[in-house]
Formats: C-alpha cells, sequence, structure tokens
C-alpha cells in the first residue's frame, strides 16, 4: 500500500471551491480510489477562473488530473483508472468479460435529451431505448454492472446516472420509468455505498452546472 497519499486534482464548487464540485468523471476517479481503498488527498479547482498550475500540469485544462509523482501528472480519468488498476492489482476492481461498454451511451442520450427543445425531436425516445437496454442487462446480470460485486464500469456510470437522476428531474420534471426497476435499483444502491456517500457533492452544484449548459 502506498504510503503517502496521491494528490488528485477535482472540480470544486462555486463560488467558494471549498467543496467538491459536480464533475462525473472527476467523481468516476474518487469512487475508484475510495473503492480500491487508495490513499488520496483532493486539490479542488474552480474551473470558471483556470489558475495557470492546472494549465502547466494539464495544458487543456480539464480535471481530474493525478499526481503520479514528483513533476509527473497523468490527466483523463480512463487513464487514471487505469492506471489504478495495474498499480494495485491486489485491489482492482476488475472488468468482467462483455460489459465493457453496458451503459456506455445512457450520458450521451441523457445530455441531447437535456438540450433538446422539440418534443419531437427522438431524443426521449433515444434516452428510453437506452436506459431500457441498461435494465435489461441489470435484470440478467445485476444488481450491478459485472453482477454481484462491483466493478470499473460502475465507478464510471454511476456518477452519470446520479446526475442523470437529479438534473431530469429539475429540468424536465423527468424520471426513469417505473418499470425499469433494475436501474432505479441500480442508483438507490450505488447512492447508499460508503464510497458514494464519501465522495458525495452538493444537489445544488449539480443544478448550478447543468443550468450553465442550458444557457451556453
Amino acid at each position: 500500500m502506498r504510503a503517502t497519499p496521491y494528490e488528485i486534482v477535482v472540480k470544486g464548487a462555486p463560488p467558494e471551491i471549498q467543496k467538491l464540485g459536480d464533475c462525473p468523471f472527476c467523481h468516476r476517479v474518487l469512487l475508484t480510489m475510495e473503492e480500491m481503498e487508495v490513499p488520496y488527498e483532493t486539490k479542488l479547482v474552480d474551473l470558471g477562473n483556470k489558475p495557470d498550475w492546472l494549465l502547466e500540469i494539464n495544458p487543456l485544462g480539464k480535471v481530474p488530473v493525478l499526481r503520479t509523482g514528483e513533476k509527473e501528472y497523468m490527466p483523463d480519468s480512463d487513464d487514471i483508472c487505469a492506471f489504478l488498476e495495474k498499480e494495485y492489482p491486489d485491489q482492482a476492481l476488475g472488468t468482467p468479460d462483455g460489459v465493457k461498454e453496458v451503459g456506455s451511451k445512457v450520458f450521451p442520450s441523457f445530455v441531447a435529451f437535456f438540450k433538446s427543445k422539440d418534443p419531437s425531436d427522438g431524443t426521449e425516445q433515444e434516452l428510453l431505448e437506452q436506459l431500457q437496454a441498461l435494465n435489461d442487462h441489470l435484470v440478467k446480470a445485476g444488481p450491478f454492472v459485472g453482477g454481484q460485486t462491483i466493478c470499473t464500469v460502475d465507478m464510471a456510470l454511476a456518477p452519470k446516472l446520479h446526475q442523470l437522476d437529479l438534473v431530469l428531474k429539475k429540468f424536465k420534471d423527468w424520471e426513469v420509468p417505473e418499470e425499469m426497476k433494475a436501474v432505479k435499483k441500480y442508483i438507490a444502491l450505488m447512492r447508499e455505498r460508503p464510497s458514494f456517500k464519501a465522495t458525495h457533492y452538493d444537489d445544488e452544484s449539480v443544478y448550478m452546472g447543468w443550468q450553465k449548459k442550458l444557457e451556453s
């Protein structure tokens, strides 16, 4: 086990930047580190006013960024999670065969529906189809994506479903249909995990973040 905690740069909640912000990609990495029991310390950043030091360690100005050495930094949640799986094989969450892409189209479908102003443009139907596919998988293989225990795919999917659930209720008065019981159960189960509670951010920061997307 690493003695010194990793430094992980993540989005802070505006305006004070004293609490964790609503980035689902940062949330994915923090969930992973909690589940794998990898020690870490967060460094919060204001993405609305990006400091020079962030642009120096990641010229794209995006988070999360993991500090892996004295002057070594790794951006991108995919790369960070793959690095952690390799560095800590005994604690690795793993990715069972055939589940890597499960639920991968839900988030883009959600974003399209959220931004849509035309009820007849098909975005709602596309989201429903993607959620139904996820529900069908969970009915057969659940309660988690890979079965009875969590895996890497859950770390990526759960933060996105959490935000989908909050945002569509708030802005569109829309909820995951009651008949998709496996999806609803999945969201509830993930929210109850100690890792999720330890990396929770305020609902208000989620609403603020998505309100800006409507205005952009």
